[in-house]
């Protein structure tokens, strides 16, 4: 186990329980999870005290605010916060993605974990959908369970991350809700198919029931497949994932919320297929924009041997006919991002967070 910091600390000690030497073998399958449970439960401003402390030498976190989207709406239930988040791979990031700018220092595992959990404790996500997590068994899941959320992984069966020496097994998607908001009541591992081939790309999707309201709604998390001359290829996922999603909702019947790295800029098939579907659904941070029908410039950016990379790729789609946006968090500004661009020693990930407030219509027979 690496010692995060100067001196033996809580946040060790809270993962020092579930670790060993080497935390997951090479290339472990990753299909049973730790029995994390029996663990005291974290008080998450001691978590954050934690980070913060592991993080003093490093300059501090960005500010980025929410912008309140309601629309005169009166909702006499708290808004379900949703936050979607490709956290980049520690094995991808520091043996393959080349991030040109990025000095390695910043890279290093023992401190970038405190900074992806400062944010999302920041944020305090009632659901949280993440991409490329591979360190779910040794960080996320012992941790986020003790704070409270009911943990999913499923990785990619062929994860890029088990190509790197020194890898921590295979990235995937991760899907994490607070207990004691939501109950569930159908989890689904979706292998993604393209012109009927199984995929090296997946999902979860999951129905919740919410305690306060008895609302049912559907949450999904994806990752589709990457890289320029791939666009059919992830037209074909998305329409896969569509019709898996189509039935879980009873066509719909059931509100939905999709969060994912599309790997997809709003002017491919994919994105047009997600807009024009059945399910009737809009990407919620359209709803920044002035008119609300624009995406924002950029959720990633990043400098590769290649050349600059500035897309928008990700994206949180929501049942419109079901369900309000109240509020969403603002991006960082090119300014803030700096020229060097993502990921930094500021910020994680080369992806920006994405998180939205949201409340039920209250009309729950409206139809679509």
């Amino acid at each position: 186990v690496c010692s995060m910091g100067n001196s033996t600390s809580r946040l060790y000690s809270a993962l020092a329980k579930t670790l060993s030497s080497s935390a997951v073998p090479q290339h472990q399958d990753c299909l049973e999870q730790p029995d994390s449970a029996r663990l005291d439960p974290i008080d998450p401003k001691d978590l954050m005290e934690e980070c913060q402390m592991v993080l003093q030498k490093r300059p501090p976190r960005f500010q980025r605010d929410f912008v309140d989207l309601k629309k005169n709406a009166v909702s006499n239930h708290r808004p379900i916060r949703v936050m979607q988040w490709n956290i980049l791979a520690q094995a991808l990031g520091e043996g393959k993605d080349n991030f040109v700018q990025c000095p390695m220092e910043a890279l290093k595992w023992e401190e970038r974990k405190c900074l992806i959990l400062e944010e999302i404790l920041a944020y305090k996500p009632d659901i949280l959908c993440l991409q490329e997590v591979d360190h779910y068994f040794d960080t996320f899941e012992p941790l986020l369970s003790r704070l409270g959320y009911q943990c999913t992984f499923f990785p990619k069966p062929w994860s890029p991350c088990l190509d790197v020496e020194r890898n921590n097994g295979p990235d995937g998607c991760a899907l994490f809700f607070l207990k004691d908001r939501f109950e569930l009541i159908n989890s689904a591992n979706i292998r993604l198919t393209a012109m009927k081939l199984k995929t090296n790309q997946v999902a979860i999707a999951q129905t919740l029931k919410c305690n306060e309201t008895g609302r049912l709604f559907c949450i999904a998390v994806t990752h589709l497949k990457a890289r320029t001359g791939w666009e059919r290829f992830r037209s074909a996922q998305g329409c896969d994932l569509l019709q898996n999603l189509k039935n879980i909702t009873q066509g719909a019947k059931i509100p939905l919320i999709v969060c994912g790295d599309f790997n997809a800029e709003p002017t491919e098939e994919v994105y047009r297929e997600f807009s024009n579907s059945s399910l009737n659904l809009n990407s919620a941070y359209k709803l920044l924009s002035p008119d609300g029908q624009s995406e924002p410039p950029y959720t990633t950016w990043k400098i590769r041997p290649s050349g600059e990379c500035r897309h928008t790729l990700d994206y949180i789609w929501y049942s419109q006919h079901a369900l309000n946006v109240n509020s969403a968090l603002g991006l960082l500004t090119e300014e803030q991002i700096g020229p060097n661009r993502l990921p930094s020693f500021n910020y994680p990930s080369d992806h920006l967070s994405l998180v939205c407030d949201f409340s039920f219509n209250q009309d729950p027979d409206r139809l679509l």
